[in-house]
């Protein structure tokens, strides 16, 4: 019973455009609109993730791929700035208790040294500038 509906569905969406990174963004804000709504007594929140949400089931299930693909291509490209910055900031966080992350006073470039070494002088890779910090 349970794969018959699954294959039900999987025949209902060949064809249809499916979920995207626009769409995980288009929910994510009507979600947010949504928990807005709940402490606001202003219904425009609650319209707009309405509004976000129809616009995003709209999009998945959309046949027309090649419209729906640029709107995706045309988010990411305006994103990409941000979405970068991002996985910085989360691979610094990540490597934060394995390495300290220093910026060259030269020429700021980001210099990743091992912790627990004590006073080290490090060497920027980039400018050769030389400075003394605790690891």
């Amino acid at each position: 019973m349970k794969n018959n509906w699954k294959n039900k569905m999987m025949q209902f969406m060949q064809g249809r455009y499916g979920a995207d990174q626009m769409g995980q963004m288009l929910s994510a804000v009507s979600m947010v609109f949504l928990i807005i709504s709940l402490f606001s007594r202003n219904q425009a929140w609650f319209l707009l993730a309405v509004i976000g949400i129809v616009y995003n089931y709209f999009r998945m299930f959309s046949k027309n791929i090649s419209k729906r693909y640029a709107e995706n291509q045309k988010y990411l490209k305006m994103t990409a700035g941000i979405r970068r910055r991002l996985a910085s900031w989360e691979s610094q966080l990540a490597q934060r208790k394995i390495y300290h992350i220093y910026r060259c006073p030269g020429c700021k470039q980001k210099i990743r040294v091992p912790r627990g070494r004590g006073k080290i002088e490090i060497r920027c890779p980039k400018c050769n500038t030389r400075f003394v910090k605790k690891s």
